[in-house]
């Protein structure tokens, strides 16, 4: 009969396939990024719009600019990366 005992380490497996399913989920956002850079932006709800204090005016929501989109965070870091990258080469 074989001993069992009780190790700290987990299972390679395990673990091989945790940073598996990371890589895939990162690469998976990145390209979204790439794909669809803007997003709603939150405060406006994709409006554009914002209603003031007493509900009756519309004004331009300010952090969208009245635009109703945002840059996604993913597409910011791309952007950085890429600016990152021209600067180097020249």
């Amino acid at each position: 009969m074989p001993a069992l005992a009780a190790t700290a380490t987990p299972p390679t497996a395990l673990s091989g396939l945790l940073l598996l399913t990371l890589a895939l989920v990162t690469f998976g956002y990145g390209l979204g990024c790439w794909i669809w850079p803007f997003g709603a932006c939150r405060r406006c709800k994709g409006t554009g719009k914002r209603r003031s204090p007493f509900g009756r005016a519309f004004g331009l929501c300010r952090r969208c600019g009245g635009d109703g989109r945002r840059l996604r965070v993913g597409r910011r870091i791309i952007n950085s990366l890429r600016e990152l990258h021209d600067k180097g080469t020249r």
